[in-house]
Parts: structure tokens; sequence; C-alpha cells
């Protein structure tokens, strides 16, 4: 190579890497003092923020989140659910009207802010609506630390989605989105996305938060609680120490997104270690209607040691289910769920999904209003996989996810799909975002276990938490390891899934049987192209299995969980149909079949199955 070109190639890949930048993230913590009226449903706040800026570039402005001024009529929140109207969120609406439009003045939510300060010096800032653009003093310069202080007090609003007062269960205070919390800055810039009732991102962050409360409260958070034997609930020893009918909560936590809280007087709290951890926390109201609370603690050890064994270790000393009463929603350490339930498996569906956030939505924490399918997707896949062995459906099905294919089925076939790619807000219906983020999303990891091999998909999910827990990973981090795992390229195969609607659809067009063999010619009549799982069933049951790769991955399947199969040539994804002989004839044969293990996702799978008579 000539100097010349070997200078201007550095160059090029100087300035490729330049423009990417290295891996960083931001970091803050956190100390609080609130002071809460219960009576009055407010708080009094006071925050110190030490934030510290990792990135490459010079900060002059930050933003906070301040989620509860969402809670009013004629907010975007009110406005967004009453444009949507029945084709919105059902828990925000009633009869396709916004909940919120009839939120009495005195139950608004509000998040007031009195000032902030940097390294002492007020500053100014501009409060738009749910977000606060702040103009710093001082740039932030990078790798450098700055201290915010800032004063505040909030109306805890009525109860329409995860935060707030007296829900329907009568849970007196669910206490989350309840602080200015400052919003992510990353390789896509500050993440300011409004809220209107979906999801959030934030930095890792640490907390000490001081919570003082009527004295009768007992509270359940997400992290460690420093004074239990001076409050209601956690030691049998105790003795409440208050002032002026107050007691004094102290509450830490290190490297969580969020810190969230529930206050109710008729809390109780129970607590058992799984070996080799986490410590777990039961916080909700003990009555008829959460009975089946009592039955949870096998079935939250095994869930526990399955998800760590599967998906990596949980890293944090502790976490609490707490009956928040408005369906559920995950937090660091954590989770607000419905405390009433008729069964443990019903109560347990919603604590294995609720805790397998613990994973994508903490450890794993991926920018869910960018890419919800990351999150919601991979965990709806979790609470699959280990549902699928705390309660083992009475009939055997022929994979953990059959049930989730078979509701994309139904659901494509309305016509109303949306692309997975879309940002969690920017839906237009309700059931085609959960669709996409939740049924798409758990999805994407079943088909690709179908296109590399279970095996391969389990080390991929394992190589990922290894490599990018406690960090900010996109979807481009794991298709890089899913890659590098099964040797296979799977661009395509994300491009269609993720960014498109386009469908699977194959079938067997033929069958011609000849003295000692049978041909089958297979069609495509879908858009996605997809390897091929073909199997025969011969005259006394014995399944043989064929493997027909598809040219776009360049390297095949080699073994999958589901059994041993035979590699034929490769199906160009231009071609429409594909014709595969296998050495049986007719009187050998009971059945000819697509996908035995049924985790091809084909919408029309009527066509896949040909019984020879």
């Amino acid at each position: 190579m000539k100097k010349s070109v070997a200078i201007l190639f550095a160059f090029i890949i100087s300035q490729f890497h330049a423009q990417q930048g290295p891996y960083y993230q931001q970091s803050a913590k956190y100390k609080m003092d609130i002071d809460v009226n219960a009576e009055k449903f407010t708080y009094e706040g006071k925050q110190t923020l030490d934030y510290k800026n990792n990135s490459p570039d010079e900060l002059d402005v930050v933003y906070f989140h301040l989620y509860w001024n969402a809670f009013k009529p004629g907010s975007m929140m009110d406005q967004r659910v009453a444009g949507q109207g029945k084709n919105g969120d059902s828990r925000l609406q009633k009869d396709g009207i916004s909940r919120l439009a009839s939120i009495p003045k005195d139950q608004e939510g509000a998040q007031n802010i009195h000032w902030i300060k940097q390294n002492g010096k007020t500053l100014k800032y501009e409060i738009q609506e749910t977000v606060m653009k702040v103009y710093l003093a001082e740039p932030i310069r990078p790798n450098s630390s700055t201290a915010f202080t800032l004063e505040w007090d909030a109306v805890i609003p009525q109860q329409i989605r995860r935060s707030g007062r007296n829900n329907r269960e009568g849970v007196d205070m669910t206490m989350t989105q309840w602080y200015p919390k400052i919003a992510e800055y990353d390789y896509d810039g500050w993440g300011t996305f409004d809220y209107i009732g979906r999801e959030f991102h934030a930095p890792f962050a640490d907390f000490d938060v001081t919570i003082k409360i009527n004295k009768d409260y007992v509270i359940g958070a997400g992290g460690i609680l420093e004074n239990p034997a001076d409050v209601k609930g956690y030691d049998a020893k105790a003795k409440v120490k208050a002032d002026k009918n107050k007691a004094t909560w102290k509450w830490t936590a290190k490297n969580i997104l969020d810190f969230a809280w529930a206050a109710d007087k008729d809390y109780i709290v129970k607590s058992f270690d799984v070996p080799q951890g986490p410590k777990v926390f039961l916080v909700y109201q003990n009555n008829d209607k959460t009975k089946v609370w009592e039955e949870a603690q096998p079935y939250l050890t095994k869930y526990y040691q399955l998800m760590n064994a599967h998906f990596g270790k949980y890293v944090y000393p502790s976490y609490a289910f707490i009956q928040g009463g408005d369906g559920g929603m995950e937090y660091g350490m954590c989770t607000m769920i419905l405390g009433e339930a008729k069964n443990i498996e019903g109560l347990m569906g919603l604590m294995a999904h609720e805790g397998a956030h613990s994973w994508y939505q903490q450890m794993l924490a991926t920018n869910e209003p960018m890419r919800p399918w990351m999150d919601e997707g991979f965990t709806s896949y979790a609470e699959g996989y280990v549902m699928n062995q705390l309660f083992p459906p009475a009939q055997k099905l022929p994979n953990p996810f059959f049930n989730s294919v078979n509701a994309y089925r139904n659901f494509v076939k309305k016509g109303i799909e949306e692309p997975a790619i879309w940002l969690g807000d920017h839906h237009d219906n309700g059931t085609s975002y959960t669709y996409a983020s939740y049924v798409k999303g758990e999805l994407y990891l079943v088909e690709l276990g179908y296109i590399m091999g279970e095996q391969n998909l389990a080390e991929t999910l394992k190589q990922y938490y290894d490599q990018w827990a406690m960090k900010h990973p996109s979807d481009r981090d794991f298709l890089h390891i899913a890659q590098k795992v099964s040797g296979m390229d799977l661009k395509w195969f994300q491009n269609y899934w993720i960014n498109t609607t386009k469908t699977i659809d194959y079938g067997i067009k033929d069958v011609k049987y000849d003295a000692k063999s049978t041909t089958i010619t297979l069609v495509n009549n879908g858009q996605v192209p997809m390897p091929i799982d073909f199997s025969i069933m011969t005259a006394d049951k014995k399944i043989v299995n064929y493997q027909i790769p598809m040219n776009m991955t360049h390297t095949w399947k080699t073994k999958d969980a589901y059994g041993d199969f035979k590699t034929m040539p490769y199906w160009p994804w231009t071609q429409k149909e594909y014709t595969i002989t296998v050495p049986y004839a007719k009187s050998q044969l009971s059945m000819i079949g697509i996908d035995l293990s049924q985790r091809l996702a084909d919408v029309n799978p009527e066509d896949n199955f040909v019984e020879v008579k």
C-alpha cells in the first residue's frame, strides 16, 4: 500500500470512530429530603444532584422530567388519549373519553419548581409541560461533574396511570415518576420525550432518600431501608420514632434508573431470601382479595433461580413486589402491581413479567421510548420461558411460545398492525402498540431461536447480559452478538421483523409420489424469507427432519434443541418455490409438514401440513 493511500485510509477510519465515539454513559447521585402531608396528598421536596458528564460533548443545558404535570385536563397526555378515542390505552379512558379530562382541580398532578441552582448559582429554566429545560451558569465539560440543588413542592395526582392517590384497590399513595429526574444524555442526544403515558429512559444513579410521613404509614420501595427499627412494618421489635406524629424513613439504592415507593396504612411486609440472592419483599394489603400472595414464596424462589441461570444474575441485593393498584410497572429494585388476584398462576404471571424487567428495563437499560420492543418484548420472552416451567400446561404445547405465535397470527388478520420500530408513544392504536412491542419483540427472539438454533439463542442472551449489563445497549449491540455467536448474517431478519409489517407465509404446494421416493414442492407466499424446518413422519411414527437454509444467512444452523436434522441445499430468497425429494414412498409416510416445533410465525399455517392417506 502506498504511503499516501495508507494515510488516507487511516484518516477515514479515524473519522469513522470519531463519529461513532467510544461508549460512555452519564452518572448521577441524588440526595432527597421529602416531607409528606398525607391528609392533603402533597409533599415538599429538596434535592441535591451530583451529575457527571462522561460524554465527549460540552453541555450548556440540561433537561429534567416532571412527569406529574401530565395528569391534568388539557395536558398533552389528555390530548393524545382524547385523539385516539377507543383506539387508545383503555386504562386512560372510559367509554372512549379521556379520564384525565375529568380530574378535579385539587387533584391535578403538579411539580412546582421553586428554584434550581448549579454550584450555588441560580439558573434560568423553562417548563415545557413534562420537560424542564435548564440553562446552565457554566457548561459541563467532558469528564467533569457539577452539582445541582433545587426545591419544589408537588400535588399527588388522582391515579389515572401508575402514579397517584387512592387507587381502585385502596392504596393511598403510589409514588412513581414523582421527583424532578434528570434526562438521559447519550449518542442520540438528550432523551426528552414528553410523558404521554408509556415508557421511560434515564441514567444509572445512586439514591439517598429521606421521607417524612405520618407514623401510621408503611412504605414499600425499591432500595435498602436503612432504619427498619425506627419505622412501622419491617422489624417486629421496632419502636416507631415520631416527630410531630411523623416517622422518618431512610432509603438508599445504588446504580438504578429510578427510585419509586408507595405508602399505605394497611400494608403488611413479608420477606424471604432466595439462595444466591436476592432478598424479596412482598408489600401488600392483607385482605381476602390478596390471599394468594401467601403462596408466592416458593414460586418466586424458583423464578429467580431460573432467571439467574438463563438470563444472567440479578445484581441488586433486594427486590420488592408492591401492591400499587394499577396494572404493573417496573422500577429500580421494585415493581408496582395489582394486588388482587384469583389464583397464584395469575399473580405469578404478573410478577414474572414485572420482575423480568429488572433484566431488560433495569440492568440492560435500553432506550424504552425509542425501542420499546427491546424491553417489553425481551421481558415477555423471559416471562414465557419461566412461566412454562413454573406452571407446565396441562396439554403439552409444541414450544413455550406457541400461544404468542397464535395470538400474533390472529392479530395480523385485523389489518391494523404497526411496525415495532415506531416510537412507543407514537403508535396510533393501543392494541397495535401492544403487539408491536410486547408480542413482536417476544417473537423476535422466538424466530431467532428458530433461525439459529435454541442453543445459539441462549448463548446470545447470556453474552448480551455479560457484555452489556449496567449499560445502555441498543438493538445494534444485540444483533452484533447474535451474528457473532451464530456466524450468520441476521440483518435482513431484523429489518423485516422490526422495521416492517411484512409477514411469513410458506406452504406445501404439491406432493408427488414415486415408487421409492416422494417429491414435495414448497412455496413462499409471504413477504419475509426464512429458512425452513421441514419434516416427514413415517408410517411407524418416526420423525425425520430436514433443514432448508435461506441463502442470506450465509451460514447454516447446525443444531437445535428441537431435534437433529439433515441439511439440504439452500433456498435463495428470490426464488418462489423449492423442491425437496425424500427417500420414502407413499406407503411409508403418514404426514409431511413445515415447522413441527410451531415456532415459525407463519400467518397461514393451514397449508403447512399434508396428511398422507
